[in-house]
């Protein structure tokens, strides 16, 4: 693959950088940031001196951006610094849920609902006078609510056109739940990024005797909506898949769903081979769990449980149950929302840093090039796996 190598690129910028980083999103924004100053203060370009390059270098490209509250608990959004003419990159964590602001005598915990309001007074703030705006929202907003099933509201959908009639000319997001959703903004930039390279090279980094051919390692889909992310790896690895899919009980209701009645497995032999065990997010992780018990009790050897996002909304005490108990050998999220201290501290977990990518991302947008080739990371993860077997 052709990859845009950060200390090559002639083109022209498509204008002075900023990058905003909101609250729920500091600790990626100042990786970001390093990885921008470091690639910048290494290039070399005849016309750097021009008015084309102005701010080019710089000691940092973070915005400094305030969303201070009332007393009520409203808040607005102030940016003391300007950003006239500026190509404009906001991260925004919508997972967030470990930030707190005062209403009255309570404290009240930001909802995905606070981070996406607080998202939209930036774009309020800068009132139209960057030259162009990018949101990167990692956990797509409402982006489990993407299709209608009778009387239902269509909030990813109406979430999208909000910011696109706000300004917003690219949206960029990671493994959304259905990459379908693009649909809905088909005049404007919208792009689903893929994390499996990270995962592999995360995964590799970390485990040692890995055998990946066919004989002894498979990828695994928990379910049938994760069936493309198994099929992509399973192809690109070489190896087999498999999927569980949920026999639902229709003729129950339980918290406005169809309980699962049994969990069917399709695929060829588990019996003493490693697995991958891939979705797109982990919620209160109980799917995750029942289907690695359910591996496990087919034979399967380690299991690698890899999510693009670790929300753990009932905490983690099942899953420190299910390492105990030998369900997985390995727990892979990604940096790209809240991870808290206690998940960074098991013994079992992997924190898979985004920040390099996402970096790359804006650094090749800015000069107005394609990211079709970071968007297909085949070359590399066959390079890093030649790597891997090498050493």
């Amino acid at each position: 693959m052709a990859q845009i190598s950060p200390k090559d690129i002639a083109t022209l910028p498509f204008g002075r950088l900023g990058l905003i980083s909101l609250e729920s999103c500091q600790s990626l924004g100042r990786q970001v940031d390093k990885w921008l100053v470091n690639w910048r203060s290494l290039r070399s370009n005849p016309a750097m001196d021009s008015f084309s390059f102005e701010g080019y270098r710089r000691d940092s490209f973070l915005v400094n951006v305030q969303t201070p509250r009332f007393g009520t608990g409203e808040a607005k959004c102030v940016i003391p610094e300007s950003v006239r003419g500026d190509d404009v990159y906001i991260l925004v964590d919508v997972c967030n849920h470990s930030i707190t602001y005062p209403i009255g005598p309570y404290v009240n915990y930001m909802s995905p609902d606070d981070h996406y309001q607080d998202l939209k007074r930036v774009i309020g703030a800068i009132g139209g006078k960057a030259r162009r705006i990018n949101v990167i929202m990692p956990y797509l907003y409402e982006g489990r609510q993407s299709k209608r099933n009778a009387r239902e509201s269509l909030d990813c959908a109406n979430a999208l056109h909000e910011l696109v009639k706000m300004g917003v000319e690219n949206i960029i997001t990671f493994d959304a739940h259905d990459a379908r959703i693009q649909n809905a903004t088909p005049l404007h930039g919208f792009e689903t990024v893929q994390p499996a390279y990270q995962f592999v090279k995360a995964l590799l980094g970390n485990e040692k005797g890995l055998h990946l051919d066919n004989e002894h390692f498979m990828i695994i889909s928990p379910d049938e909506g994760s069936m493309h992310r198994a099929i992509y790896l399973a192809n690109v690895l070489g190896v087999d898949m498999g999927m569980y899919y949920k026999r639902l009980d229709y003729s129950k209701l339980v918290n406005g769903r169809h309980p699962v009645a049994a969990f069917e497995f399709l695929g060829p032999s588990l019996k003493g081979k490693d697995v991958i065990l891939v979705d797109d997010m982990i919620s209160s992780g109980d799917t995750i769990l029942e289907t690695s018990g359910l591996l496990k009790g087919r034979g399967a050897n380690r299991i690698y449980i890899c999510s693009t996002f670790g929300c753990f909304t009932e905490g983690l005490e099942k899953f420190d149950k299910a390492y105990k108990n030998g369900y997985f050998t390995r727990l892979l999220t990604t940096n790209l929302i809240y991870q808290s201290p206690e998940l960074l501290q098991k013994e079992y977990y992997i924190s898979t840093d985004m920040s390099k990518y996402v970096a790359l991302i804006i650094d090749t947008l800015n000069h107005d090039l394609s990211i079709s080739d970071l968007l297909n990371p085949v070359d590399r993860i066959r390079r890093a796996i030649k790597a891997y077997q090498a050493a």
